[in-house]
């Protein structure tokens, strides 16, 4: 595998063909902030916290910086006072959603956010796709997936599936963003009430497949 030189913050750095600009800078300690990635689980870019300022050939642009491939001579900045904008928008809009989050509070201190700017919305859900997507890739089960669209999106556990797996797996609690107990809110819910939770799925279940 070709090795690629690039530089991000000033700092030259060596990737592998293959690599994220997410990977590369990790690779070289270079932080950047995240909340849907993870190590085991195809790049999906949800949160755009990784939102980064690439330039090439003289023109710069801002991608996902988990999606964003590496290539030779690429220049990448980090943080920058537009990035730091968005990241701090980005964060005020989440903190609606899950103002208690310890990971979403770190955050918002580095970044300066304002946990109250916009009204709550008690959903304690930042949308990651972790949890959909930890099934779906990793255990093979799907048994949890987005159900409707734009602001009525939810995640939801599929009744039939969750209440033979998941009782003995919960392997995707740890990794919600928001809380532990968020996840096993709403399984308990897909389980108490399994009519109204397969009615929903099977109408606007999307699957995961498109993920």
């Amino acid at each position: 595998m070709s090795e690629i030189l690039l530089q991000i913050d000033g700092k030259a750095v060596k990737a592998k063909q293959g690599m994220t600009v997410l990977d590369a800078a990790r690779s070289a300690d270079i932080a950047i902030p995240t909340l849907c990635h993870h190590e085991q689980l195809e790049p999906y870019g949800g949160c755009r916290l990784c939102t980064v300022e690439i330039e090439t050939r003289g023109r710069k642009r801002l991608v996902a910086g988990c999606l964003y491939p590496v290539e030779p001579d690429l220049i990448v900045r980090t943080r920058t006072e537009k990035i730091d904008s968005i990241r701090k928008m980005i964060l005020e809009l989440l903190l609606a959603h899950a103002p208690d989050s310890p990971q979403l509070q770190d955050l918002a201190r580095e970044y300066r956010a304002d946990r109250d700017r916009f009204e709550k919305e008690a959903s304690f859900c930042v949308l990651c796709g972790l949890c959909i997507r930890y099934c779906a890739e990793i255990k093979k089960k799907y048994a949890v997936g987005f159900i409707n669209n734009g602001a009525r999106r939810e995640i939801n556990f599929i009744p039939e599936i969750a209440a033979g797996e998941c009782w003995n797996c919960k392997e995707c609690f740890p990794l919600c963003p928001t809380s532990y107990l968020q996840a096993a809110y709403h399984l308990t819910e897909a389980l108490a009430f399994p009519s109204l939770s397969s009615r929903s799925a099977s109408k606007r279940l999307v699957t995961t497949t498109t993920l």
